[in-house]
């Protein structure tokens, strides 16, 4: 699979042990994110991962700041994202089962290492399924056509 991650200066640390899991599992992933601690601006990288993702050339993106909060406001305004913030395994399973969301994102300052692992897991092994969910994204497409 190939897989967009992206994060802010707060979460250097653990994108690059997320990227690293991830590889070792035999994912190709491109990191769009900060390699430094100094100050950035996460909305930039929340836009790139959105524009990666929604671009085709990437399965899913993961998004990584302080909360998971900010990065994913940030590409939940790209047409086509569909962002969640996930803080367990659960919400993670459920995004992708019911939303078909194709990002996800969490807090460096919220979950640990394992934690973030398990999360991962859950999303990329989760799938859409689709049916009475369907409806409900298509409804996010006109939302998004009424904007424009």
């Amino acid at each position: 699979m190939k897989i967009a991650i992206g994060n802010d200066h707060a979460a250097v640390e653990l994108k690059n042990e997320i990227k690293t899991y991830l590889e070792q599992k035999g994912h190709q992933v491109t990191n769009f994110g900060t390699d430094t601690s100094d100050s950035v601006n996460y909305p930039e990288y929340g836009e790139k991962v959105g524009l990666a993702v929604v671009s085709g050339e990437y399965d899913c993106g993961i998004l990584i700041c302080g909360t998971g909060v900010g990065i994913s406001i940030a590409a939940n305004k790209v047409n086509g994202v569909r962002a969640a913030v996930c803080s367990e395994p659960t919400t993670a399973r459920l995004v992708k089962e019911h939303n078909n969301a194709n990002i996800i994102a969490f807090g460096a300052r919220i979950v640990g290492t394992e934690v973030a692992k398990s999360i991962v897991d859950a999303y990329l092994e989760a799938e859409f399924q689709g049916g009475r969910h369907q409806e409900r994204i298509d409804m996010f497409s006109e939302i998004e056509s009424r904007q424009n």
